[in-house]
């Protein structure tokens, strides 16, 4: 069972969370995977926690020492990424790693971890329903969610990347097929 992971991946809005939630729920041998990045905390987000938090200058150091799984630089200066280290802790423990990243990373670690992974892309039923949870959730500008809808729209070209497509149009439904994905990898 340990040295597997599973990667969820999706577009922002699709529900990945929420259904990466739902599986550790039910999994207490998995472990979330927490990615470093190079952002400053929002909120009451603390370091070790939701991320690894590294200046700018810390992560391009940590790239040079080839510490990372995989990387991605987002904007200048802002990247983010999976710590040999981490992947390293959460095996020791004899956990199975959960990823919830974005669609570039969830390809990245696919191509890493080959055959001991499991990638789930997760999307909504179409872009406009994307669209309408984004506006419901309140928390973006509109011009933050017309980009975020851009963006979805471009991740929706990697899906033939992953082992599995998860369309969550209904959760329950979607909680119930992606707890059959997991338990049928994990069962191997």
């Amino acid at each position: 069972m340990s040295n597997k992971v599973v990667i969820f991946s999706a577009p922002s809005g699709s529900g990945k969370s929420t259904i990466v939630n739902h599986i550790l729920g039910l999994h207490p041998e998995m472990e979330f995977s927490v990615s470093a990045t190079s952002r400053p905390p929002r909120g009451t987000e603390q370091d070790g926690v939701e991320y690894y938090f590294l200046t700018a200058d810390e992560f391009r150091r940590r790239i040079e020492d080839d510490a990372f799984v995989e990387f991605e630089q987002v904007y200048t200066d802002r990247y983010y990424g999976t710590l040999k280290s981490e992947v390293e802790r959460i095996w020791g423990e004899g956990h199975v790693i959960i990823f919830d990243v974005d669609v570039k990373g969830g390809v990245n670690l696919k191509k890493y971890f080959g055959d001991a992974a499991l990638s789930v892309f997760i999307k909504a039923p179409s872009v406009e329903v994307l669209r309408q949870r984004l506006i419901g959730r309140g928390t973006d500008t509109p011009e933050a969610i017309a980009e975020r809808v851009a963006k979805a729209a471009e991740e929706l070209t990697y899906e033939d990347k992953f082992d599995y497509v998860l369309v969550n149009d209904d959760l329950a439904t979607a909680f119930s097929d992606a707890e059959r994905v997991v338990d049928d990898f994990l069962s191997k």
